[in-house]
């Protein structure tokens, strides 16, 4: 049994308020950190590969996974489906190593509802202002002004759903903010909950004081 068991670490926010930034660099500030590589059917973007960025699955090959629980959680964005493997993730925690999760926060929901939930910190992130999330959207370069539009008009449904996390943060400052996830993460590693070792030591030192009584 690891000392600790792994956290479902979720990181939401409206697209291009820093999400995918500050998970790469958690990913490289703990090296044991996993990356939760989510399935989806949109096709792949230039550059990405199947199974490191995505697992790249057709519609019907995605529903067939979800009619058989075999995803922890799935949604429909943009007009496409994107979902977690499950199995995966319970042997990571269980090793003791973290799971990162970069889903929106109907994931959330189903991640917190589900057999694991327990085990999960949910961290949303917000932008410094609406106009900024704007720039950072146009300034990424990589989708057409329809597909911006598009993203603008969801990014208040999911700034609405705020209240729900565990944490809340606002990047306005991107090497700030990264200090303060993992501040954030480092306490939740010492959760009650995360060390299966403690009742069993608890029982020892209730054994070796009844024996010195």
């Amino acid at each position: 049994m690891s000392d600790r068991r792994g956290l479902l670490i979720i990181l939401s926010s409206p697209s291009g308020a820093g999400k995918s930034t500050l998970a790469q660099r958690l990913m490289r500030w703990d090296p044991e950190l996993r990356f939760s590589v989510s399935a989806t059917t949109r096709a792949p973007r230039e550059g990405e590969q199947d199974g490191r960025d995505y697992f790249f699955l057709s519609e019907d090959a995605f529903r067939k996974q979800v009619a058989d629980g075999e995803m922890l959680e799935h949604a429909h964005v943009f007009g496409n489906f994107y979902g977690s493997p499950a199995g995966p993730v319970k042997q990571t925690i269980e090793a003791g190593r973290d799971v990162l999760f970069d889903v929106d926060w109907q994931g959330e929901i189903q991640i917190r509802n589900s057999d694991l939930g327990k085990h999960a910190l949910s961290i949303f992130i917000l932008p410094p202002s609406i106009r900024e999330l704007h720039r950072r959207l146009v300034a990424r370069g990589q989708d057409s002004a329809e597909v911006i539009a598009g993203r603008m008009k969801k990014s208040w449904d999911e700034i609405s759903h705020w209240g729900a996390y565990d944490y809340v943060l606002v990047n306005d400052d991107l090497e700030a903010t990264e200090a303060r996830l993992k501040t954030i993460i480092a306490a939740e590693r010492l959760r009650r909950e995360q060390q299966p070792r403690l009742q069993s030591h608890v029982h020892a030192l209730q054994a070796e004081f009844e024996e010195m009584s």
